[in-house]
């Protein structure tokens, strides 16, 4: 075995302890000196593969990101067209997938969206969240399209198509069915309101405000507020 595939063997090697310790005892547990510990090596040795804490805890929320994007199946190529009725369903089964990995992977789901604690790893961790802002974002576009985004050739007010002081669609103004905040709005309100019941939910806080441990009732109105009542 060459340097390279040792260092490259130990790096995995500190992670894979991070993510254990990761489980067994959350985010407060993971030092330096405490994943050395786990992957049973010096406590000076992540050093020597990760110039920062920091950019071995972004390491750690590297994986959890991958297991997450395969637990959603974010990994697969998106379709170049899905009905509404698909992307409702698809979104649907997103959501559940989100608060899933969110309860089963508490220590995970948290650090990987503390970026006080990942500041200045370089990881550009943000961005590794990304194909799932995307993927939500194609879906809702798939759902309730912005009335900026309309074809057509009349003209635009608004980011609405005028025709006498009426919607296009027939409807009134204000009423139309392309109204609204566009796509990426819209996805990043749903993410928010998903990321909340997954903390509240880890906190114990839904129970006091619901009196009930599920988050079905809250996760349907949720979806029906940002995309409209499922017909299904």
């Amino acid at each position: 075995m060459t340097e390279q595939d040792k260092s490259v063997g130990l790096r995995a090697r500190l992670v894979a302890a991070g993510v254990e310790l990761l489980a067994l005892e959350g985010v407060h547990a993971l030092t330096l000196r405490e994943i050395a510990r786990q992957a049973g090596v010096s406590h000076g040795a992540p050093r020597r593969y990760f110039a920062t804490h920091a950019e071995l805890l972004a390491a750690i929320a590297g994986h959890g990101f991958g297991e997450l994007a395969n637990a959603l199946g974010l990994d697969a190529p998106p379709p170049s067209s899905v009905s509404a009725a698909a992307a409702r369903h698809r979104l649907d089964e997103l959501a559940r997938g989100y608060l899933a990995f969110a309860a089963e992977q508490p220590g995970m789901f948290e650090l990987m969206f503390r970026h006080d604690v990942l500041e200045g790893s370089g990881a550009e961790l943000r961005r590794t969240s990304l194909p799932l802002f995307e993927a939500v974002t194609r879906l809702v576009a798939a759902i309730r399209p912005s009335a900026g985004e309309r074809d057509g050739d009349g003209e635009r007010d608004g980011g609405r198509e005028r025709d006498g002081g009426r919607d296009r669609d027939g409807g009134p103004d204000g009423e139309g069915a392309g109204d609204g905040p566009p796509p990426t709005v819209v996805a990043a309100a749903l993410w928010a309101n998903l990321h909340g019941l997954a903390q509240l939910r880890a906190w114990g806080s839904l129970r006091l405000a619901t009196g009930g441990d599920s988050v079905e009732p809250v996760l349907r109105a949720t979806l029906d507020a940002h995309l409209g009542r499922d017909a299904g």
